[in-house]
């Protein structure tokens, strides 16, 4: 068509707009450093300039192992402008796991800050990989920038690779999710439209700026033209101190991070202003969000994978919800909702692919599609179905919105009836003494598995084993309760997730010896 333009879609786009209309704004707080929008549209150019001047050419992959800081909200920019994909590590993983990664995404180069900087030398060595440092004092990434030029590599195809993200590989050899340039604009503006970010927001980074690229608020804040807050490791009083400190107004985490920061330091916040929260991984229990609601924590819940370029879904609030009582209003929002606004519409499926009825009761498979759906595992051959299937088990209610009752792997299957973990967990968690908790099946001879349950309690507070059981079976079918309560802190991964494949090897290396037998029939 005669006069018609097309520009391809690119997440960059958004750091040469801000920089030109918030210019002289502040960008970036990182310690005791400020960067303005024009500062660092400036740096993330000369960033790009420095790794062409390195070997970097379009199509190549550089890693980045980095706390949340400046430099990896440069990275995200600064490699796709060198025409590269950016690898994120995370830097919770052992050295042989980031060195399988560099070699598996081909990586040559590495940039790495100060904190991370024995991690990334043995990497670099590993793999052969040129190593840039920033900060401390074997810091060489600022005179790279210094004395590089300002480069942009214009973006040929918007289905092009802009970054490749690694799954934990709790269960396996991490997979390298492929994100492409289309997929990280769109979504970008949908979290930016969904979480309501403008340019008066402050968004602190709670989130590990690695794990799906921020769920992609790395661009959706520079969208907005707002101020990025670095916390480069996370504690609930650091974040109630930055809070007040600097008006945030806007944050993501792990319910479990968000149980952390309900139970300690309250205090610590400024009086009057809220906080726009944004959740992600295992439901919050209803519990749970009461509790950050009388913190001046407005909590919407989203839901997402890595292979879904971070929440691919929201629980989008409408407004009759608030003539609902409390405890109904933590229900409604504890479901996973509906697509967001730039993806498909979500589907649950049965195993022949053919979605299951709108009653809220009906299990079935999650079925995703969309712009912000991956184009596959880097090195495997792309997807044969268009709807991904996430494995994770829910049902759809009759408003089109989901609600998750397991992950596939979670189900506990006892005497032929299923248990949905999450279910128990939510009744353990509105105990008045629960923190936290996740609840998993140990093998058992005489039923196949039975229920047990890993509690934290909160601080000050005290509860038995038997005085949680009776508790879940007051609230739900006996077979349901766990048969043993174990007590004590819960092992998570750098993103939050409660690691329940460690908790049931756990349990079935403790019953290698000879399966144990519950005399309860599960149907008690």
């Amino acid at each position: 068509m005669a006069g018609y333009t097309f520009t391809p879609l690119t997440p960059t786009a958004f750091l040469e707009r801000s920089a030109v209309v918030h210019g002289h704004r502040t960008a970036i707080v990182d310690g005791d450093r400020r960067f303005t929008y024009r500062e660092f549209g400036e740096r993330c150019r000369r960033l790009a300039g420095a790794l062409t001047a390195t070997g970097v050419r379009p199509g190549d992959r550089v890693a980045a192992l980095c706390l949340n800081s400046h430099v990896m909200l440069e990275a995200h920019h600064g490699v796709p402008w060198a025409g590269a994909s950016l690898v994120s590590l995370n830097p919770r993983l052992s050295s042989d796991e980031h060195a399988y990664i560099v070699r598996h995404s081909g990586a040559r180069t590495i940039i790495a800050t100060a904190e991370l900087l024995d991690r990334a030398r043995d990497v670099a060595l590993a793999c052969d990989a040129e190593l840039v440092v920033a900060g401390g004092p074997e810091d060489d990434y600022e005179d790279r920038l210094a004395a590089a030029g300002q480069t942009v590599v214009p973006v040929a195809d918007e289905a092009a690779l802009v970054a490749v993200n690694y799954t934990s590989g709790t269960t396996g050899t991490p997979k390298g999710v492929m994100y492409h340039h289309r997929g990280a604009y769109l979504q970008s503006l949908a979290m930016a439209y969904h979480l309501g970010l403008a340019a008066d927001s402050v968004y602190l980074w709670t989130l590990p700026m690695f794990h799906c690229n921020g769920w992609c608020f790395t661009w959706a804040v520079t969208a907005a033209g707002a101020t990025h807050v670095c916390q480069r490791s996370f504690d609930p009083a650091g974040t109630w101190g930055l809070v007040r400190e600097h008006g945030v107004t806007h944050l993501c985490a792990a319910p479990t991070v968000l149980t952390m920061l309900a139970a300690g330091h309250p205090g610590d916040r400024r009086e009057g202003l809220r906080v726009r929260v944004a959740t992600g991984g295992a439901p919050p229990s209803p519990s749970l969000l009461e509790r950050l609601d009388a913190l001046a924590m407005d909590v919407t819940h989203l839901y997402g994978l890595t292979e879904t370029f971070g929440p691919i879904a929201i629980n989008e609030w409408l407004p009759e919800w608030n003539r609902e009582a409390p405890s109904e209003r933590a229900r409604l929002l504890s479901r996973q909702g509906v697509g967001n606004i730039v993806a498909d519409r979500l589907r649950v499926v049965d195993d022949a692919g053919a979605d299951v009825p709108r009653d809220g009761e009906t299990v079935g498979e999650i079925a995703v599609r969309g712009n912000d759906v991956m184009l596959g595992y880097l090195g495997e051959a792309p997807p044969a179905d268009d709807w991904w299937r996430t494995g994770d088990l829910a049902v759809m209610h009759g408003d089109g919105y989901v609600e998750i009752r397991d992950r596939l792997k979670d189900v506990i299957i006892s005497g032929g009836e299923n248990i949905a973990s999450v279910e128990v967990e939510r009744v353990l968690e509105s105990h008045p003494a629960v923190l936290e908790c996740a609840v998993v099946g140990r093998p058992d001879s005489t039923w196949g598995e039975v229920p047990v349950a890993y509690v934290t309690i909160r601080p000050g507070q005290a509860a038995t084993e038997a005085e949680l059981v009776r508790y879940v079976r007051a609230r739900t079918a006996h077979f349901k309760a766990p048969k043993t309560v174990l007590f004590g802190q819960l092992p998570k991964t750098s993103t939050g997730k409660i690691q329940k494949g460690l908790l049931r090897e756990n349990l079935r290396r403790s019953a290698s010896a000879g399966l144990a037998t519950s005399d309860d029939p599960p149907g008690d």
